[in-house]
């Protein structure tokens, strides 16, 4: 909030909302429309004006574009634009795809050629989600998304990077160039750093390829001696050269833990089934150092879960969260998961 928004600007931004008979979020709305008043006001360079505009079409575009399938599970997949129809990576990548579509997940890419279309060839159109990048020297969406209601075409790079990770629940990296490495890094980062949610990320070769092997040696070797990233941040991503597995390795991540709010100083887990006392214990002797004060408690929903009618049927955990070591609670999760009762078993906290 910037403190040098008159009154009047809020009360006059208030006002607009108020004859736009607009009440939700009005808050959010009014610091919004009083801030982009604010900008201009500045007296800002033309050019600033036209990214700030720009930037906020290109959003309202996307979010309107993926709110019909807000409560669809979406995979991300990354790879290069040079792939080509011969490349074994583009017949592994379609039957990734194809294998993700068929447990019920949406395919989200960049909407262009190589490793993109190969994805939205085998997921289907009706399975696919495009949001591309204008180049000068590529062609526009690939044949496969081309002219559908799931694509967008953005001007900027961040504002494309934005909206391929913040709507997606998985993500797989195949091989590819600068952009691609570009995308898998500030996604790593977004999860250690804790600014992105906890997610599966899976890095898929070709069999007999070592790409994200080779990656990987980078980082055992160079970063991690350098203490550059922890040794525990490698536990972030999941190495296989089997789309069999990559697929099972985004299945798992979701087969107890469902998802991650924060409620005042309190970070709630959302599970599917309710963990034991002696599982409770495990996790604190494993975990404790994560908890800031008190203790890793099961809890029913918060008020303000309840007011928004959010997830109210799973089971919870909390526990007021340090807020480091975000690779470690990636590993907490990982350990939750190990709790699911195998298939046919009672649940032990029934």
């Amino acid at each position: 909030m910037d403190p040098g928004l008159s009154d009047d600007i809020r009360s006059r931004a208030r006002e607009l909302l108020e004859e736009l008979g607009i009440s939700r979020e009005l808050r959010i709305s009014e610091e919004f429309l009083a801030e982009t008043i604010g900008l201009i006001r500045d007296d800002s360079n033309p050019l600033d004006l036209k990214i700030a505009a720009a930037s906020v079409t290109e959003m309202r575009e996307a979010f309107r574009m993926f709110a019909p399938y807000r409560n669809v599970p979406k995979a991300t997949i990354f790879g290069s634009a040079r792939t080509q129809p011969h490349d074994p990576l583009w017949e592994h990548t379609r039957r990734l795809a194809a294998s993700l579509a068929e447990e019920g997940w949406m395919v989200v890419t960049g909407a262009g050629p190589g490793i993109m279309q190969a994805a939205m060839e085998g997921a289907g159109r009706a399975h696919s989600i495009g949001v591309s990048i204008r180049l000068p020297f590529e062609q526009g969406a690939n044949p496969v998304i081309a002219g559908d209601e799931k694509y967008v075409s953005m001007k900027y790079f961040f504002t494309r990077k934005l909206m391929l990770v913040k709507e997606s629940q998985a993500f797989v990296c195949l091989p590819g160039g600068f952009g691609t490495l570009d995308e898998t890094f500030e996604l790593l980062t977004l999860t250690q750093t804790g600014k992105g949610l906890p997610v599966p990320i899976v890095f898929l070769d070709t069999p007999g390829d070592r790409y994200w092997e080779t990656v990987h040696e980078f980082v055992e070797s160079q970063l991690i001696p350098r203490g550059f990233v922890s040794p525990g941040d490698t536990g972030l991503y999941f190495i296989t050269d089997s789309c069999d597995e990559a697929v099972a390795e985004i299945e798992r991540f979701y087969s107890n833990y469902d998802s991650i709010r924060y409620v005042g100083d309190d970070l709630v887990i959302r599970l599917r089934h309710e963990p034991t006392d002696a599982q409770l214990a495990e996790l604190t002797s494993r975990f404790g150092h994560l908890v800031a004060e008190g203790e890793i408690r099961r809890t029913t929903p918060f008020s303000i879960e309840r007011r928004q009618d959010d997830r109210l049927e799973l089971h919870r955990i909390a526990f007021e969260f340090a807020k480091h070591g975000y690779s470690d609670l990636r590993a907490m999760i990982d350990m939750l998961n190990s709790f699911v009762p195998a298939p046919g078993a009672t649940d032990p906290a029934d």
